[in-house]
């Protein structure tokens, strides 16, 4: 034997009828505060800050890394300067 019910309902009737909690508000709530928050940190950070929180090795250590790597594949293809220097 196989019974089947259909109810038809808004998610909002359903979370009534079984008792839940409403947390839309709190979630509204939380999710105006975290914006707020954001948007005052970008606003507070000059690019210059901002350079150095996502690059902390900044430009000479990008420039090192560079060198590092070309270096290496220099060396690797056998193509490198005879005298060690570049």
């Amino acid at each position: 034997m196989k019974v089947t019910i259909d109810i038809d309902c808004t998610p909002e009737e359903a979370r009534t009828f079984m008792g839940l909690p409403d947390v839309q508000p709190m979630q509204q709530a939380l999710m105006r505060q975290m914006q707020d928050q954001l948007s005052a940190n970008i606003a507070a950070m000059d690019p210059e800050t901002m350079f150095k929180t996502w690059l902390p090795m900044g430009l000479q250590g990008f420039e090192q890394l560079q060198k590092l790597m070309w270096s290496q594949m220099s060396n690797a293809m056998g193509t490198g300067p005879k005298d060690g220097k570049r």
